[in-house]
């Protein structure tokens, strides 16, 4: 068997492993995925008429889906964080390290579940936003195929910086607030609110952070609004964040376990 075969087997085989863990263990995800559905509700129905600047809850309803989304899986790649620590500190790392598999399978196993769970949970946000209002009457099919790649390309982003977290956390307490980040980021972006209505020395932190480039974007692909620049930064910021993250645990890895 060649060494790409062994490495889809094994790889196959430690998806089905965290897949296993999350399907048995759901208050994790449930506890993740309730942040995002919570500011949802909370920002239409008690902050959308005075956040809508007269435009109507409507309105801001379509205005902030694109960052709840973006913020969905922020609060999910978590999970990756607290599972990678959990088996780091747990000593099955050492198991497996001691075992004839793949070294990669361990955490392109945790990647791609994680993953799978990211576009699940946005998919279910989705369906949150979209039975309290929410419509894309401008996207076609190229523009929603755009979009799914969009999320797809930051939840890899997201998970592989998650894991690097997970491996430098010395138990899944640490992991989870070492994590944080990655919920908060949202906060200060266009998620919420316009660029333009922020102070004027906050504006390019805001506006050139990871989170509203993309923001932007799937806000344009979805309603129809102006692209620009953000589609690149988009870009830049996920292979960035990918290629940062996946170095980051690789070599972590490498080391002796904790």
């Amino acid at each position: 068997m060649s060494s790409l075969s062994l490495a889809l087997r094994d790889s196959s085989t430690m998806l089905r492993r965290n897949l296993l863990h999350a399907r048995r263990y759901p208050s994790l995800t449930l506890n993740l995925l309730m942040t995002p559905v919570m500011l949802l509700l909370l920002f239409v129905y008690i902050f959308g008429d005075a956040m809508s600047g007269g435009a109507g809850r409507d309105a801001y309803i379509a205005y902030i889906v694109p960052g709840i989304l973006l913020m969905t899986i922020g609060s999910t790649v978590i999970g990756a964080a607290v599972s990678v620590a959990t088996d780091m500190s747990g000593g099955i790392i050492a198991r497996f390290r001691s075992m004839a598999i793949h070294r990669s399978s361990v955490l392109i196993g945790h990647v791609i579940g994680s993953v799978l769970q990211s576009i699940a949970s946005v998919v279910l946000v989705g369906a949150v936003a979209v039975a309290i209002g929410f419509r894309s009457t401008d996207a076609g099919v190229l523009e929603w195929l755009a979009a799914f790649g969009l999320v797809a390309l930051y939840a890899l982003a997201l998970t592989w910086i998650a894991v690097g977290m997970g491996m430098a956390s010395p138990n899944a307490e640490a992991a989870s607030n070492s994590a944080m980040p990655l919920i908060l980021l949202p906060l200060i972006s266009s998620a919420f609110t316009p660029i333009d209505a922020m102070p004027g020395w906050f504006q390019p932190i805001a506006e050139y952070q990871p989170f509203t480039p993309a923001i932007e974007t799937l806000r344009g692909l979805l309603l129809g609004t102006e692209i620009g620049h953000n589609g690149w930064l988009a870009l830049a910021w996920s292979l960035a964040l990918t290629a940062l993250g996946y170095r980051w645990s690789t070599s972590s890895f490498k080391r002796d376990p904790k």
